[in-house]
């Protein structure tokens, strides 16, 4: 008798384990779907940020020596900021110089006479630096250049225009 009576007790604890078992995967499981779809969401943000480097990383052209031409903007441009967080009027001082293909179609339409839109570039350049405040530049500078290659290759319709390449910068 005793040996049935421990017998029905390991039975009934062997039941109370399955069903504790079996709640606490349903309760697991369902932690673990919400995990997982957040993992993939996070990694979907994450692989969109690759993919736009990667973009960013294709349209950068690998342009030779011997076929590069560079234009330097003639005088240091000094452009007036967008007012940030202090509300003081800042400046940005820069010479500029561009990086062209000498093998691209709109080298051979535009490159020659470049000189000749120089105020068209100006006011491009003018108009993108001056969109920014100084914390902006000063954080960013790349950022910077790679808005300013933009609207230069917008203006000309071409991409003849490879780099834009800033020296001499101040800031005031």
């Amino acid at each position: 008798m005793k040996k049935n009576l421990f017998s029905i007790i390991i039975l009934v604890l062997l039941i109370v384990n399955i069903v504790l078992t079996s709640v606490m995967m349903l309760s697991v499981t369902s932690t673990n779907k919400k995990t997982a779809d957040l993992v993939t969401k996070i990694a979907g943000a994450l692989d969109m940020e690759l993919a736009n480097t990667a973009a960013g990383e294709e349209e950068t052209v690998s342009v030779s020596m011997e076929d590069t031409e560079t234009y330097d903007i003639a005088d240091a441009i000094t452009i007036p900021l967008k007012k940030g967080a202090d509300g003081k009027d800042h400046y940005f001082m820069v010479t500029i110089s561009l990086a062209m293909d000498k093998k691209n179609d709109g080298y051979k339409t535009y490159g020659e006479t470049l000189s000749t839109k120089e105020s068209l570039i100006k006011n491009e350049i003018i108009n993108v630096i001056g969109s920014y405040t100084l914390e902006e530049i000063q954080a960013d500078t790349d950022g910077v250049k790679a808005e300013v290659l933009k609207q230069i290759q917008k203006l000309f319709d071409s991409d003849f225009v490879y780099q834009v390449a800033f020296s001499d910068v101040k800031y005031s």
